[in-house]
């Protein structure tokens, strides 16, 4: 009989959890047993006699939880030490960004297991319900707002007074994927004016529809995304250009949030220095990209900075501050993935399907995923 397993999150600071009790009866009907380490979602508000009711059984210790279950969820990548309690050949699930754990990846791979790795659900319409870097953008671009709503000191919206009339803020937004859209609805809702930009001019009609400017470049960008939908590199013209937009942009904007991100690598340095200079005394940005260095040049990851009376929020993690509702998201998203495992309620994974193959990083004990194949064979040369 197969079995699922939920362990606490070992990061700091982590309050979700992979699966909430409200999805448990969907695995249970795909005959699935399913072991919960005590307390795993405590910090999201589900504690223990909540999955109880709706059938899960409590496990004192994680170990414990690894012992009994083949099949292992989680939100962020296992620690190094606890690979070795995992069940030979139980399957992992995780958000384990693999280019970036190369050491990890070898690890799971030496303990014979078989791990997908969900930041490589492919940008597909059949997919879109199991991406959780989707589902947990939108939790991110909703608290940014939230966020540099709290810190600014002016009113978003406009108000008329007896003592007057208030204008309402300007807010602009840089990046208009999931993150920059959600953000974009939120400042609207709350009543903010709002520009975006985004290197894709696909990306216009999205922030029109949801009541934003598109911020147009004056030079226009040359094959501009990959095949998952990420901005490609462009020329040093191009780059140039943009810098000047931006900082004219930063000049007239009470609030500035940016959400540019390229998967596997550095953030990209949209806001220079120079740049923060020249804004607004007052002004607040909220940085989303911190996680991987940041797309402002003066963000210090997981801290608040003040330059030039600019205040700079580096969040790291910010769909942990919501845990309850992104715990939620997580949980359907591994719902729908785990879907694809079984036909007539037993385990039954079709290796070729899309979502499988990109997302396979290694199976019964063999590393298969090319693009961690290839950075490990990088890794070894140097």
């Amino acid at each position: 009989m197969a079995s699922l397993g939920i362990l606490k999150e070992k990061v700091p600071g982590e309050n979700r959890v992979a699966i909430v009790p409200e999805v448990l009866p969907s695995f249970l009907k795909l005959g699935l047993e399913v072991f919960i380490e005590s307390g795993a979602g405590a910090g999201a508000g589900y504690f223990d006699e909540s999955y109880v009711d709706k059938g899960a059984k409590i496990l004192a210790h994680g170990y414990d939880v690894l012992k009994k279950a083949n099949i292992i969820c989680l939100i962020h990548p296992p620690r190094l030490e606890d690979i070795a309690y995992f069940s030979e050949n139980s399957i992992l699930i995780a958000l384990l960004y693999p280019l970036l754990n190369l050491d990890l990846v070898k690890q799971i791979a030496a303990r014979n297991l078989t791990a997908f790795s969900l930041d490589l659900i492919p940008r597909i319409s059949r997919a879109q319900s199991m991406d959780p870097l989707s589902s947990q953008s939108t939790v991110s671009g909703y608290k940014s707002v939230i966020l540099a709503a709290h810190t600014l000191p002016k009113f978003l919206p406009m108000l008329t007074t007896p003592a007057g009339t208030i204008p309402p803020c300007k807010v602009f937004i840089i990046g208009a994927g999931v993150a920059g859209l959600q953000a974009i609805a939120t400042a609207r809702r709350l009543g903010a004016l709002v520009e975006a930009y985004d290197i894709r001019p696909i990306a216009k009609e999205q922030v029109e529809s949801l009541g934003a400017k598109f911020v147009n470049l004056p030079i226009t960008a040359q094959d501009v995304e990959d095949r998952s939908g990420y901005a490609k590199a462009q020329s040093e013209t191009f780059y140039s250009k943009q810098r000047q937009l931006i900082i004219d942009q930063c000049k007239k904007a009470d609030i500035v949030i940016t959400t540019a991100l390229v998967p596997g690598i550095k953030a990209p340095k949209l806001i220079s220095k120079e740049a923060v200079e020249n804004m607004k005394p007052g002004t607040v940005i909220v940085d989303l990209a911190a996680e991987q260095g940041g797309n402002c040049e003066l963000t210090v990851p997981g801290k608040t900075v003040v330059h030039n009376h600019v205040v700079i929020h580096g969040p790291l993690n910010l769909p942990s501050s919501m845990a309850p509702q992104a715990s939620l998201f997580y949980a359907k998203n591994i719902q729908s993935f785990l879907s694809l495992f079984f036909k007539e309620n037993k385990l039954s994974i079709h290796w070729e399907d899309e979502i499988i193959k990109n997302t396979l990083v290694v199976r019964e004990g063999k590393i298969v995923h090319e693009k961690v194949l290839g950075a490990l064979n990088q890794k070894l040369h140097e």
